[in-house]
């Protein structure tokens, strides 16, 4: 059923063009209306609940104790570097005006006292914000403003960071995805030889980026949109967007090659490859809303954002496409240069498919240590949140934190915020304070406010935020100080602040993420099997994937863990891994190899069927599929290679990551592990239990029933013949 409805949907589409292109202009028109007249902000809370720094924030907040939200550093220290803040009068009458004004910006709750490091060189400023959803990234300018004029003339030097900064630091984009654009268009315009062919995948993909961001802003009424998933849904969406558009063009000026009328033409490309489109769109979506299983809302928030667009792109690629290929007609190839191929048999493919198929054992042995290699390193990937250490050292935020360091340790950049319940036994406070003072990883502990029976502990580690020392620290004073401590009474602490916070949501992810791969190598495990009537090859599929997904982590590791090569796409300092990234990035790309998955096997299975010759079905699979494959592949990588060039550090390690994936799983694992081992398997491939083969739905995506389209009245009916991508 699924072949007829597309054929009629794009038949359709190519005869009422301009119906189908005003509907989609109409409805495009009404949702920026909506978003610019009643769109919301977006949302950058973190909170999860049940974790215990979560619970901490909570009660600080329920108890109206300023401590609960985000904070802000103004660190000051004298330009003259032979005067301190004890010595010179200067400096202190300075630094007491920037307090006395740093108090009355917007949205500041408290201004605690100047701090002055031991040294008398350096001197913090704490400023108490409320809690992040109360805030925007106004509210950061404002302090950065303010910063700047108090700075000018004064005999202080001054910079300013903390959470605030941290929380709403989006990084500078734009130039990299126009650069990404680009190439993308070149690899088209070479490719198909058009340039209505090149255009009409880059302009589908811009148009459903645009729609899809926008409509975003009315999603905040039903869920809380995190501020990074329009960066991470426009990487994608242009991704699968081209993606998407190329296979549908490349099919269906094939069939126009064939002499078929550009109606029909259209039909049967979106008959055929608009089935691929839909299973690799769907398992893109589904993959993404499997984010839900780890228990992070603003993770679940985002897949649903980002599949929102990756939806927008299928139903766009399945209509909105098809209406501009029947409005091109046949111009879609006169306008170009050079060799204007229509068919996709490329005889250097076939050639080095025969080459692989003739060393099989060694191409197989050999790309299966390089991808072994490549992921090893993912066995260290560290989970967590990057700092104003990691930022570069022209910004004022890294200057800052470096500051702090020096005068009052690396711990101070970091403190834990300690939210303790004295409600049912006040007189655990002091005693607590004491003992966390006590512990070998704690440098100070600043006197307690109590607020509606809330106490406040605020706690500097003798190690930065990013150091391990740190994670173990915040573990033994929960699972043995606390409980030394508080015994049987009834009070309860709970630790909390940014470092702790990033701490909690990473283990989260950890604990979660293998749960998450098992389901998604299951789903991908079944859908192979339905589609392809077999068990090994879903199994080396996923196997494959598994591969191809850790040789990526295991890059991003070498990268932005170790330090190589990092300073080439401007990370100057170890970054630990966001820990939404493995999750997300296993989920798209878990999507993105399924697409060339189907379009490769789907068209050796056809050749299987019809030859029952198993080496040659590889043959010409590769033959036929190897230049869409690589072309696709490469305006992939241009597209996601277009966000490492950006400032900031969420689309560096997205763009790296899925470039990587991409570059390996097209190259490496498609078009060479693929064939080796189908090669080495032989008939076996295709081998599947008669009981299970009648259990199993049976979807014909590579052509084992043939339909024939119903006949206009005055055209003979054609016969769509054998259906592939």
């Amino acid at each position: 059923m699924m072949p007829h409805a597309l054929y009629r949907l794009g038949r359709y589409a190519a005869r009422r063009p301009l119906t189908v292109i005003g509907t989609w202009l109409v409805l495009a028109g009404i949702v920026l209306a909506a978003a610019g007249l009643f769109g919301q902000k977006l949302d950058n809370s973190t909170a999860v609940p049940g974790l215990d720094s979560q619970r901490a924030t909570d009660l600080l907040t329920s108890a109206g104790a300023n401590q609960g939200g985000l904070t802000a550093q103004v660190v000051l220290t004298p330009r003259d570097q032979g005067t301190t803040f004890t010595t010179s009068g200067e400096a202190r009458t300075a630094l007491a005006g920037v307090q006395a004004e740093a108090a009355k910006l917007p949205k500041v709750l408290a201004a605690a006292p100047a701090t002055i490091s031991p040294d008398g060189k350096v001197a913090i400023i704490r400023l108490q914000y409320p809690v992040i959803e109360e805030l925007s990234g106004a509210d950061r300018d404002n302090l950065q403003t303010f910063v700047k004029q108090a700075a000018e003339g004064s005999p202080l030097r001054i910079e300013t960071g903390g959470d605030l900064a941290v929380a709403f630091d989006e990084g500078e984009t734009g130039v990299g995805e126009v650069i990404g654009l680009v190439v993308a268009a070149l690899v088209l315009l070479v490719a198909f030889g058009s340039v209505i062919a090149m255009g009409l995948p880059i302009g589908l993909a811009l148009f459903g980026i645009g729609l899809g961001t926008s409509s975003l802003a009315l999603l905040t009424y039903l869920i809380d949109v995190p501020t990074w998933a329009p960066v991470v849904g426009s990487m994608v969406g242009l991704g699968v967007g081209i993606d998407y558009a190329l296979l549908l063009v490349t099919r269906h000026r094939e069939y126009l090659a064939q002499g078929l009328p550009v109606e029909e033409s259209v039909g049967r490309a979106v008959a055929t490859a608009g089935q691929s489109v839909m299973i690799a769109g769907g398992t893109v979506v589904v993959a993404i809303l499997g984010l839900a299983v780890a228990g992070v809302p603003f993770l679940t928030a985002g897949g649903i954002s980002v599949s929102i667009i990756v939806l927008i792109m299928v139903i766009a690629s399945l209509t909105l496409l098809p209406a501009f290929l029947g409005l091109a007609g046949h111009w879609i190839n006169r306008i170009g240069f050079g060799n204007r191929r229509t068919t996709q048999t490329s005889g250097g493919w076939q050639r080095w498919g025969q080459h692989v198929s003739r060393h099989a054992k060694a191409y197989a042995a050999g790309t299966a240590v390089v991808l072994i290699a490549l992921a090893a390193p993912a066995l260290d990937l560290r989970v967590g949140t990057p700092d104003e250490g990691t930022l570069p050292q022209q910004r004022t935020e890294r200057q800052a934190y470096d500051l702090v360091a020096q005068g009052f340790g690396p711990g101070a950049n970091g403190p834990l915020v300690i939210a303790v319940d004295t409600s049912a036994d006040p007189n655990v406070v002091q005693p607590l304070r004491a003992a966390i003072a006590a512990d070998p990883g704690i440098a100070a502990v600043a006197e307690p406010a109590v607020t509606a029976g809330v106490a406040t502990l605020i706690a500097y580690p003798t190690t930065g935020p990013q150091d391990d020392t740190t994670l173990e620290t915040i573990r033994r004073l929960r699972a043995d100080v606390f409980p030394t401590v508080l015994g049987e009474s009834r009070a309860k602490a709970h630790i909390g602040g940014a470092t702790a916070g990033a701490a909690d949501v990473g283990e989260r992810v950890a604990d979660r993420l293998p749960l998450f791969i098992g389901a998604v190598v299951l789903l991908s495990f079944l859908l192979l099997t339905v589609v392809f009537r077999s068990i090994l090859v879903p199994l080396k599929a996923a196997l494959m994937n598994l591969l191809g997904i850790g040789a990526s982590f295991g890059v991003m590791v070498m990268v932005f863990q170790w330090g190589w090569g990092a300073e080439l796409i401007g990370v100057e300092a170890p970054l630990p891994i966001l820990p939404f990234i493995p999750l997300f990035m296993f989920a798209i790309l878990f999507g993105l190899s399924m697409d060339y998955e189907v379009f490769l096997l789907s068209r050796v299975r056809e050749e299987y069927l019809e030859s029952g010759d198993n080496q040659a079905s590889v043959m010409r699979g590769i033959a036929v599929t190897g230049r869409v494959i690589t072309s696709a592949a490469l305006i992939m990588i241009a597209v996601f290679s277009g966000f490492i060039l950006g400032s900031n550090p969420t689309a560096k390690m997205f763009g790296l990551g899925l470039a990587v994936a991409v570059l390996v799983d097209a190259t490496i694992v498609r078009l060479v592990l693929v064939p080796a081992t189908m090669k080495l398997l032989g008939k076996a491939n295709w081998w599947l239990p008669g009981w299970l083969d009648r259990l199993l739905p049976a979807i014909d995506l590579h052509g084992a029933n043939a339909f024939v389209a119903p006949a206009p009245q005055a055209e003979v009916p054609v016969p769509v013949g054998q259906l592939t991508r």
